[in-house]
């Protein structure tokens, strides 16, 4: 990777890291093929430079041996193998074919299962997180999370795959909306056409309603994934134990994904962030039956990580204090000790979490 000057950039080059501006507002995602149109709007807003991927990084032979020696890249493909059957599923759900589950259903659970097993998959799932936003990549994503937290929660391996299922299928019902409503962010909809976009969620339920094997809560989780705790969900406005436990856990995993999912155009969030937001909602929208264990497991695989600054340090994640604090103690590189809890830390935020 190297960085360019923005004067120096051509098309075709491939952003190395995504670009922000000084309000961690998303310009351009890691990955993005940049175009003509691409560098005169980094020109107008004045971007200096950025990172990008060079000849080695793009050469085949150094992705393929990189998928071999990686671990982290071969979840990558992985993950993109599961990513292309979700997206065949989900086109034959779109056309109306009367489609069979059963095969894309062994193929997701003999994948993605495994998967939630590794060692890092927190950080792996981190790196897909400028990937994609579409119905896919995020079903995906929400699957291996919930999944996940699943296994946090001790439950048995049969118990996780049906989970892992409930992740993958709970926005099948996105596939029968119209493509300008699957296209837009849900807050930026109107009214009108947010009664439409939440119709996902009973599409989903009659979807699946008919099909054999799949599970009462793998059919609950696509109908009340949008619920909560509270009562001020939607569609139903259904609350507390009237939730089903799987959708209750693919609520945890939606929240995450749509926190620490990279929008052009919106803020760029990290983990921390997201647990800080999930923290904040635990005794009210979501169930803290869920939340305890996901907080203080998702905190334990952040400890010893490297973490960017606001103000341009870099730092490692090394405590996190007694309870169920939202943010990290980190040690940055002059050794000074930071407790990000403290409120003369209020303009100290980490915006890079495992930075390349």
């Amino acid at each position: 990777m190297k960085k360019v000057a923005t004067e120096k950039l051509m098309p075709g080059m491939t952003l190395g890291r995504t670009i922000l501006n000084d309000k961690m507002i998303v310009i351009l995602s890691a990955g993005t093929m940049l175009t003509q149109e691409h560098i005169i709007r980094l020109k107008y807003l004045n971007i200096a430079s950025a990172y990008i991927k060079d000849d080695f990084e793009l050469n085949s032979n150094y992705q393929i041996a990189d998928i071999v020696f990686n671990k982290e890249n071969a979840f990558v493909k992985k993950y993109n193998d599961i990513v292309s059957e979700a997206n065949e599923l989900f086109a034959s759900v779109a056309k109306g074919k009367n489609t069979t589950f059963e095969s894309s259903s062994d193929n997701i659970k003999n994948s993605l299962v495994p998967t939630i097993k590794e060692s890092g998959i927190i950080d792996y799932l981190y790196t897909l997180s400028d990937i994609s936003d579409d119905i896919c990549h995020h079903s995906v994503r929400v699957s291996i999370m919930s999944g996940v937290i699943g296994k946090w929660l001790r439950f048995s391996e049969g118990k996780i795959n049906d989970l892992v299922l409930a992740g993958f299928l709970h926005d099948i019902g996105k596939t029968l909306l119209p493509e300008r409503i699957i296209s837009s962010r849900p807050k930026t909809l109107k009214p009108a056409d947010y009664d439409i976009y939440i119709q996902h969620t009973i599409n989903g339920q009659k979807i699946l309603a008919d099909k054999p094997n799949i599970s009462d809560g793998v059919r609950a989780a696509a109908l009340q994934h949008h619920e909560a705790m509270d009562g001020s969900g939607e569609p139903f406005n259904v609350s507390g134990d009237n939730i089903d436990e799987y959708a209750r856990i693919v609520m945890v995993a939606n929240l995450y994904d749509n926190i620490t999912t990279e929008h052009e155009g919106e803020v760029k969030y990290t983990p921390f962030d997201a647990i800080k937001i999930i923290s904040g909602n635990m005794f009210s929208t979501l169930d803290p039956r869920i939340c305890v264990p996901f907080i203080s497991n998702i905190q334990n695989s952040f400890l010893g990580s490297t973490v960017g600054l606001n103000d341009g340090r870099r730092g490692r994640v090394v405590y996190y204090p007694t309870g169920y604090s939202s943010l990290p103690i980190i040690r940055v590189d002059d050794n000074t000790v930071i407790d990000l809890n403290e409120e003369n830390t209020d303009n100290i935020k980490i915006i890079e979490y495992n930075p390349k």
